[in-house]
């Protein structure tokens, strides 16, 4: 699978080399702390067309490809101008749920896309929804408090982002876990093309109602976010009704999935740590720094959307050439000893936590500030309402999530 030549994963090893599988999302960190010591700038087949993807695995060699210009999202722009076809269709289309996104664009087109979307995501303005994440994780708790046992992704984690963003969207809160299910299916898909298609009707469904409610919201005006995007103007540039509706599909995926995992990958690292557990709850002011480390120890993803190279770059003795594909891997870098101390131990007073977990440079994750609070809010009133919480299932027997770009678990069983 290797194209590298100084460097080679043992057969079983490479049979497990797949960012795809169970057996590898389980416990993907020894594969890749072998890779950042020996081969850090890795190819390996990333398709059964026989594609080849640089995976990045050192902290500062993510710098340079999140940052660097050479590196671009688009991969139309490191086509021959003659080559390149147009970013969308002549007409309204599922397709321009991706292909009209903002991950998609480099600038200077992500910056016009961005700019008129990231007012509504500043540490501010996300602060006016702190009441509504605790009466939400609230009514929560309140509804399995007296059972004693939950599942605490489908009972709490999964559920609370969506209403969130739901209420932040105006989307009816009896649509909210609709959205939860398209949502989960089409992330699980991501990056593996077999999975993706089975997924199709749900993607053309999810387009299907997000149209709808596009138009319902143009009918009747609310003070809701959709109606503010669909009339922000930033320096007189506004979202054309097929950005609006591209922009809402990512708000929704992104948003959801980064805090779903956030709090169940949160839960899990205490729940298995019981010492730090116990710190946090007798100092329940350390979950800023605790948020923080939850994403450094099990980011809410494993990798990096796709980066691809402008120009030949040569990085660590390896050559990508122009128009290769380059991932990082979040797993890998997050957990960099060069970087971090005692990268692969959980500390919730760390002070020094410059993770990577949320991406650098100009993609940085607009909900950033969004996540952390509800992590925050989330994290802290399960320990507070429900202090004797404990797994109700072996660690070894959880099932991880499919797909190479979430990183979580299907199912988190707990008693209280």
């Amino acid at each position: 699978m290797s194209q590298s030549t100084d460097f080679d994963l043992t057969s079983s090893q490479t049979a497990e080399f797949d960012l795809t599988t169970v057996a590898f999302k389980s416990n993907p960190y020894p594969i890749l702390a072998r890779l950042r010591t020996h081969d850090p700038v890795y190819q390996y087949t990333s398709s059964p067309d026989g594609q080849s993807t640089w995976l990045i695995t050192r902290y500062e060699d993510a710098e340079i490809v999140l940052r660097d210009e050479r590196f671009v999202k688009d991969k139309q722009s490191t086509l021959p101008p003659e080559e390149r076809a147009p970013s969308a269709g002549p007409a309204p289309s599922v397709s321009d749920l991706f292909d009209l996104g903002m991950l998609k664009f480099d600038p200077p087109d992500h910056t016009r896309l961005r700019k008129v979307v990231n007012l509504f995501f500043t540490p501010r303005a996300t602060e006016q929804w702190r009441e509504s994440v605790q009466r939400i994780s609230d009514e929560l708790i309140d509804k399995v408090e007296s059972q004693k046992r939950m599942d605490l992704i489908e009972d709490f984690a999964s559920v609370l982002p969506i209403r969130i963003i739901s209420e932040m969207l105006g989307v009816p809160a009896e649509d909210s876990m609709q959205l939860h299910l398209w949502t989960k299916r089409i992330a699980d898909a991501l990056d593996d093309p077999a999975a993706f298609e089975q997924v199709a009707s749900d993607l053309q469904a999810f387009y299907t109602y997000l149209l709808a409610l596009v138009e319902k919201k143009r009918q009747a005006s609310t003070d809701d976010l959709v109606c503010k995007l669909m009339h922000a103007s930033v320096e007189g540039d506004q979202l054309t009704e097929r950005e609006l509706v591209a922009m809402i599909f990512l708000l929704i995926l992104a948003g959801h999935e980064t805090t779903t995992n956030l709090i169940g990958n949160g839960i899990l690292a205490l729940l298995t740590h019981p010492e730090q557990k116990q710190l946090l709850q007798a100092q329940p002011e350390l979950i800023k720094p605790a948020i923080e480390e939850f994403l450094r120890y099990l980011a809410p993803f494993t990798i990096t959307t796709h980066r691809w190279a402008r120009e030949d770059v040569e990085m660590r003795g390896k050559l990508i050439r122009h128009g290769d594909a380059v991932l990082v891997s979040l797993a890998a870098t997050n957990r960099d000893e060069n970087k971090f101390d005692h990268p692969d131990t959980l500390d919730i007073t760390r002070q020094e936590n410059p993770h990577i977990a949320f991406g650098k440079g100009v993609h940085y994750c607009l909900g950033a500030p969004l996540a952390r609070l509800e992590g925050q809010i989330a994290i802290n009133t399960l320990l507070r309402r429900l202090p004797a919480m404990q797994l109700d299932i072996e660690p070894e027997a959880l099932v991880w999530r499919t797909g190479s770009t979430v990183l979580g678990v299907n199912h988190l069983p707990v008693t209280f």
